[in-house]
C-alpha cells in the first residue's frame, strides 16, 4: 500500500510538471521573443524573475558568430543612463555609430535595459537589476549566445555608475571597466541642493529611500555601491574616465549656456580618478574641457576607450 501511494504521488507530479507552460517551469529569466533586426543585431524580449517583468536587450553579434558555431565569444556590457523610459537599451545602437564601428570586432556586445532610473543596483524594495544583469541575463548569454568569460563593461551617465559600480562589487567578472560622464561619486553633490542618485529616482517616479536608504542613515549602504568608495577593489583591472567640465564644447550648438549636470559630473570623475591614483588602480582619463552631456562626446569617448577594452580582452 505504501508503495502504491507513492507510484500515485510520482504520477502526479510527472502530469503537473508536463502540463505546466513551459516558462513557468524555468526559473530566473527566459527569453520570450527574439528579433534579427539585421546581420548582427539582435533584440531580445527576457522576462526576469529579479526585475519582475520584460526587459529589452540588444545584442551586436561578433561578424564571425555564425562561422565559428562553438566558439565562446569575448563580452562587452554597454550601460546606457537615465531618463531614456524603457527603451535604454536601443540607444547606443540608435544614437552612435557602435554597430559600424564595431564591424570587423569580434567581440559579442550586450546592451540591456537597465531602467529609467534603475542605478543597476537591488533595490531595496524594488527591481533587482544588479541580480538581472550579472546572473540571469549572463546564464542566457553563455546558454544561448556563447558568451565567454572574458567580459569588460563601459558606460555613459548612470551606466557609467553600473560600469565601475559593478566590476568594484565583482571583482573577476570584468577584466576592464569605462565610464563617459558617469555618476561615479554617488554622494557628492558639488553646489547642489539635492543629492543627484535621489533626484533621479525621484523623477522616475521611485521613492529615493527605497534605493539605499538614506544617504546619512544608511550610508554604509551608500559606500557599499560608490565607485569613489570601492576604488581600491578595482585595482588590478584597467579603467577608464571621462568627462567634460560643462562649458559649450564643439558639439554643442552656438549659444549654449553651461552644462549643470555635466559640470557636475566632470568634478565626480576628476575626484574619482585621484582617488583612484591613491588607491594604486590603473586609470586613465580624458578629462576634455568644453563639452555638454550629450551622446557625441560619448561616442567619441567609446571609440577613445575601445582599444584600452579590447587589449584587456586579449
Amino acid at each position: 500500500m505504501r508503495f502504491r501511494g507513492l507510484l500515485l504521488a510520482f504520477v502526479v507530479l510527472v502530469n503537473l510538471l508536463v502540463t505546466l507552460p513551459a516558462a513557468a517551469q524555468t526559473a530566473g529569466a527566459w527569453i520570450v521573443r527574439s528579433q534579427q533586426l539585421d546581420d548582427r543585431l539582435v533584440e531580445l524580449t527576457v522576462h526576469s524573475d529579479a526585475v519582475g517583468h520584460d526587459v529589452g536587450v540588444r545584442l551586436l553579434l561578433p561578424p564571425d558568430w555564425q562561422r565559428f558555431p562553438h566558439r565562446a565569444w569575448p563580452t562587452l556590457y554597454l550601460l546606457h543612463g537615465c531618463c531614456d523610459g524603457d527603451t535604454g537599451y536601443r540607444s547606443w545602437t540608435t544614437k552612435t555609430d557602435v554597430e559600424a564601428f564595431t564591424a570587423r570586432t569580434d567581440v559579442l556586445i550586450v546592451m540591456p535595459e537597465g531602467g529609467t532610473g534603475g542605478f543597476y543596483t537591488n533595490w531595496n524594495t524594488g527591481p533587482a537589476w544588479e541580480t538581472f544583469h550579472l546572473t540571469e541575463l549572463r546564464r542566457l548569454l553563455e546558454q544561448r549566445f556563447r558568451s565567454g568569460h572574458q567580459r569588460v563593461v563601459a558606460g555613459l551617465s548612470m551606466g557609467g555608475f553600473g560600469a565601475l559600480s559593478y566590476a568594484a562589487r565583482h571583482p573577476g567578472f570584468f577584466r576592464a571597466a569605462a565610464s563617459f560622464s558617469g555618476v561615479v561619486h554617488t554622494t557628492y553633490q558639488g553646489t547642489r541642493s539635492t543629492n543627484l542618485v535621489q533626484s533621479i529616482a525621484r523623477g522616475a517616479g521611485a521613492d529615493p529611500r527605497t534605493l539605499w536608504g538614506d544617504p546619512v542613515a544608511d550610508a554604509a549602504t551608500w559606500t557599499a555601491h560608490n565607485p569613489f568608495d570601492l576604488a581600491g577593489r578595482l585595482r588590478g583591472i584597467p579603467v577608464y574616465l571621462s568627462a567634460g567640465n560643462g562649458q559649450p564644447g564643439p558639439f554643442d550648438p552656438p549659444g549654449s549656456g553651461v552644462d549643470g549636470l555635466e559640470q557636475l559630473l566632470g568634478e565626480q570623475s576628476v575626484a574619482t580618478a585621484d582617488q583612484l591614483r591613491a588607491k594604486h588602480v590603473n586609470v586613465t582619463t580624458d578629462f576634455y574641457g568644453p563639452g555638454h552631456h550629450d551622446w557625441p562626446y560619448w561616442q567619441r569617448a567609446l571609440h577613445n576607450s575601445f582599444p584600452m577594452l579590447l587589449a584587456a580582452l586579449r
